[in-house]
């Protein structure tokens, strides 16, 4: 096999097999069914009123309850987190890679955001109903109504001052590149004139993990969630870059291009 290839690559960056990872599977599991059992009936009674409005800090207790639980899951999973730079309160529109189903835990686990993701994940166990309670805007892939209604409502929700969270290239790739962004969905930030912040995700150290979380040939959400479970724990980066403020650039196009220049230069680093 060529050494150079991408199963080669996805091979080495997979460390750990064997003895070490059924240890793994022995303690993370009922630490994950723990998780499931405690900490997520808590999380559904914080959504509901009248405790949802209750303030903690800058948060609701709803927001808070739901990136507590989020960062819990990421620890579970073995995944330690590390934060540069700080999110932009009030109404912004947080752009990040897309890597995988993890994107979305570990950005909640730092700033609660409704995320436009693909209409397959609110069926997924755990994740999709957890996306739901975090205000997920469901997009079916290759509708163009869909895409409108989903601006309309990102524009809506903006408006509102609340933050909504995008993963411009459309879907999760490989791990071994940041793909073109699609810049119509930058149009919500044009007409709610708000700014945009550039989030770049990192596995590993200076990201060598990113071909070991992302989706397999063969894997879907059921398998990279098992797989990923057994992995070595690992570093998990999430960098808040220098945000796009309104009138800065001309048009959503370039929004999309500064955008993705601001992520490609941590992800190159």
């Amino acid at each position: 096999m060529d050494p150079a290839s991408p199963r080669a690559a996805r091979r080495r960056s997979r460390p750990g097999s064997g003895i070490a990872r059924l240890f793994r599977y022995l303690y993370r599991v009922p630490l994950l069914l723990l998780h499931l059992l405690l900490p997520l009936p808590l999380t559904l009674l914080c959504q509901m009123p009248p405790l949802a409005r209750l303030q903690w800090g800058s948060e609701t207790l709803a927001d808070r309850a739901v990136r507590a639980w989020s960062g819990g899951l990421m620890w579970v999973f073995g995944f330690r987190l590390a934060r540069v730079g700080e999110p932009l309160p009030g109404a912004t529109l947080f752009v990040a890679n897309h890597v995988s189903w993890v994107d979305i835990e570990m950005l909640h686990s730092q700033r609660m955001m409704g995320f436009v993701a693909k209409r397959e994940i609110a069926s997924w166990p755990v994740v999709g109903w957890m996306a739901t309670l975090g205000q997920t805007i469901y997009h079916q892939r290759g509708s163009t109504d869909s895409l409108s209604g989903v601006i309309a409502l990102m524009v809506e929700r903006l408006r509102q001052g609340r933050a909504v969270g995008v993963f411009p290239e459309g879907r999760t790739r490989d791990g071994r590149e940041v793909g073109p962004f699609h810049a119509r969905i930058f149009q919500a930030a044009v007409e709610a004139n708000v700014p945009v912040q550039p989030v770049a995700l990192r596995y590993g150290a200076r990201g060598e993990a990113q071909t070991a979380v992302a989706f397999g040939p063969r894997e879907n959400f059921l398998t990279n969630f098992l797989r990923l479970l057994g992995e070595p724990a690992r570093r998990a980066e999430v960098h808040f870059l220098e945000p796009v403020q309104p009138g800065e650039v001309e048009g959503r196009r370039r929004l999309a291009e500064l955008s993705r220049e601001r992520i490609l230069a941590v992800m190159g680093r």
